[in-house]
């Protein structure tokens, strides 16, 4: 991606929302440094467009609030979840002892990794918040490893843009730029409050991105792929969100 000044984005007008014709002349110049989301058509397409031009040039690295142990919720809430299928069911039935996290695409060293496979890397931790686009939200301590450890490890090709990943859950599946796959605070996720990450938040395996709404973090990961382009997944929208109505960027 190329870079550009905070004064360049300033005068250039890219954070100027005042009339179509800014939102117009912000489309173009998001166009000419790469940052078109997945869902920029249609009749919200230039406002998406605005939002994550803007957020990425003004906070490609900033850091989602972390809290003390303090202020984590007492009662956190598990959101609401289809009915587990039943190859979930198998898994639970064996304490996820087979479940797999396959790992391709863009990447040198395709890989295939067990739960230990991932408690092996590095582990740390973070007290960050869930917020929900419908309102509610609770702060976790979450436990497991950056995403980065993984796609360094099979070794990322330098053109992926896109991180893709899938639950065990049909039809539900995600996608982040580089700048949040590559983010240190963006979690595989095997853990929570001092514990294994209970079934009801995404146990055994949940991509934490805790710089986007809650609907970005899916539960129940089996499958991440590496790709330069979105357009052969689902619609070509970036994710099952869009799909459902919901913006593909959803950065807070």
């Amino acid at each position: 991606m190329n870079k550009i000044s905070r004064r360049k984005l300033i005068t250039t007008g890219l954070a100027a929302t005042a009339s179509v014709a800014g939102l117009t002349a912000a489309a173009g110049i998001a166009r000419r440094y790469g940052l078109i989301p997945p869902d920029h058509g249609g009749i919200y397409g230039a406002g998406e467009t605005l939002t994550y031009a803007t957020q990425r040039l003004l906070t490609r690295h900033s850091l989602a609030r972390e809290f003390p142990r303090s202020m984590i919720s007492k009662t956190p809430f598990a959101n609401e979840t289809a009915p587990p299928n039943d190859a979930f069911k198998r898994h639970q039935a064996a304490s996820f002892t087979d479940w797999r996290l396959s790992v391709d695409g863009m990447v040198a060293q395709p890989a295939s990794l067990s739960l230990s496979d991932l408690r092996g890397l590095p582990v740390h931790s973070q007290i960050t918040e869930v917020v929900c686009e419908e309102g509610w939200s609770y702060i976790a301590e979450w436990i497991g490893t950056p995403l980065v450890n993984v796609l360094n490890a099979v070794g990322i090709l330098p053109q992926a843009r896109y991180i893709v990943y899938f639950s065990i859950q049909p039809d539900w599946w995600e996608s982040i730029d580089m700048a949040d796959a590559l983010h240190p605070q963006t979690f595989l996720t095997l853990g929570m409050n001092d514990g294994d990450l209970p079934v009801s938040f995404g146990g055994p395996l949940r991509l934490r991105v805790p710089r986007q709404l809650g609907y970005k973090s899916v539960k129940y990961i089996t499958r991440i792929t590496a790709t330069d382009s979105l357009k052969g997944f689902g619609k070509g929208l970036g994710s099952s969100a869009p799909e459902g109505g919901y913006a593909w960027y959803a950065g807070i």
